[in-house]
């Protein structure tokens, strides 16, 4: 088993509308039931358009697309740049096999290391403890409960919003 992460490009368009299609990615995400490759492949040209801050991540198992992260400005508000959402999904089959942690790993690396970020945030579907687990794992706490957040197949569920903070923010050298 060969865990592997790289950018995202349209390529990926047919993986992530097929990654998408399952019950149970789309319904602990905010996607919505019958994603197609055409859609996939409009957002992905437009995430990855040169200039665009966001850091879209796919993940390959043994060669195979099978999970995606992005990495997204929290808003256009200048005093928040030095925030971003990430949003995570791995495929059903795959999970629970190390590639929701190599996606994770890379994401932190990245907001860490490379782009300044001292905020990441996310939300959950509070009854989805092996992702809440994940995100705990990497640093994430929860700071609040948002009720009826979203419509989930017919019912309102609620989320956690979730945060974490560099774990040793930049400093000038001395």
């Amino acid at each position: 088993m060969s865990i592997t992460v790289r950018r995202a490009t349209p390529r990926d368009a047919a993986a992530y509308a097929k990654l998408m299609a399952d019950p149970q990615v789309y319904g602990n995400l905010m996607q919505l039931p019958l994603p197609t490759e055409e859609l996939w492949q409009a957002r992905l040209a437009e995430s990855t358009a040169a200039g665009k801050p966001d850091l879209l991540l796919s993940a390959e198992l043994d060669g195979e697309v099978v999970g995606s992260s992005g990495l997204h400005p929290a808003g256009p508000q200048i005093r928040r740049r030095h925030v971003m959402f990430l949003g995570i999904s791995v495929a059903s089959w795959a999970q629970r096999r190390g590639v929701g942690s190599a996606l994770m790993a890379a994401m932190c690396d990245y907001a860490d290391n490379w782009a300044g970020i001292l905020r990441l945030e996310l939300t959950v579907f509070v009854d989805n403890a092996p992702a809440i687990a994940l995100y705990r794992k990497f640093g994430f706490e929860v700071e609040g409960t948002q009720r009826g957040y979203a419509l989930r197949d017919g019912e309102y569920a609620d989320v956690y919003a979730m945060a974490r903070l560099h774990p040793k923010p930049p400093a000038l050298p001395r």
